[in-house]
């Protein structure tokens, strides 16, 4: 018994801190697509750099991580931002949006059109209002527009019924022969559908509600078949993320794993046939810490 459990979490281990191979991208051209996954803790905040040098950026994390992004914004020499993504209104996505939008020009933002009576939302939809940002409510099967090269496609969005989560705005984003799902925290029943209504096949995924058990069946994540997975969340949370069966199903294809918690930024590069993955840590340096 002893020896099993020994084993069982030196896989665990490996996979979590020992990626082992990506694919080097070199710039053809055209541009490089860079996407970065901001490391705000227990929460989500991605930007992405398009090869027309656009910049989206994809939820803040929760309100005490909106200095670092603005910090993170500024060292990577953005003056502006092309389009905010929220992908639904909780506080770990939205919370540092509004030291965002204080800091930097925003010419539009794109939301669920969801609304959520916490001190959070109304402090985001303040900011909104105050600096006049003009705002798109997604519908799953829009097309986000911001550079010619790259597609944006909501594959899932809000209806009345659907709770904060189940609304979150589930992205796939292609340039050229690459193909990226960003999950949010959208869950099992929505994977469904995403299944039955689009091409969910992707070489890298952002995993949904932090490697939550509501989302990330095996039945979704076989027909994704993801070459990398990327988990958001923070080593101290308390609702057990990543769950050890959305560790397990990853393990079965073959996916390398790399977490914010324990590489923190993390950055995919591609020129849209190959792609690299530049983690900001290595497994050492968490292992000193």
């Amino acid at each position: 018994m002893g020896r099993k459990i020994a084993t069982n979490f030196l896989i665990v281990w490996m996979i979590l801190f020992f990626p082992t191979s990506t694919i080097y991208a070199e710039d053809d051209g055209k541009g490089l697509l860079r996407i970065h996954f901001i490391d705000v803790g227990q929460g989500d905040s991605i930007l992405i750099e398009t090869p027309n040098h656009r910049h989206i950026l994809i939820d803040g994390g929760p309100p005490k991580a909106g200095k670092i992004v603005v910090d993170y914004l500024e060292q990577k020499d953005v003056s502006s931002i092309d389009a905010v993504i929220a992908t639904h209104p909780d506080f770990d996505h939205i919370g540092g949006l509004p030291a965002v939008m204080e800091s930097f020009p925003v010419d539009q933002l794109i939301e669920t059109g969801k609304f959520h009576l916490t001190k959070t939302y109304a402090t985001y939809a303040a900011t909104v209002f105050l600096k006049q940002i003009p705002l798109t409510v997604a519908e799953t099967g829009d097309f986000i527009h911001v550079d010619p090269f790259v597609q944006i496609e909501v594959l899932n969005s809000s209806t009345p019924k659907k709770e904060n989560n189940p609304s979150s705005l589930a992205l796939k984003i292609t340039y050229d022969d690459m193909d990226i799902l960003l999950m949010a925290d959208v869950e099992k029943s929505q994977e469904k559908k995403m299944i039955q209504h689009s091409d969910v096949d992707a070489d890298i995924i952002k995993i949904a509600h932090h490697g939550s058990n509501t989302s990330s069946s095996s039945a979704f994540l076989e027909e994704v078949q993801p070459e990398i997975a990327i988990l958001t969340y923070s080593k101290q949370n308390d609702f057990g993320h990543p769950a050890p069966r959305v560790i397990h199903e990853l393990q079965s294809l073959s996916s390398l794993i790399y977490s914010t918690a324990v590489f923190g930024n993390i950055i995919v590069e591609s020129n849209g046939k190959d792609f690299f993955v530049f983690p900001e840590k290595n497994p050492f340096d968490v292992i000193i810490e």
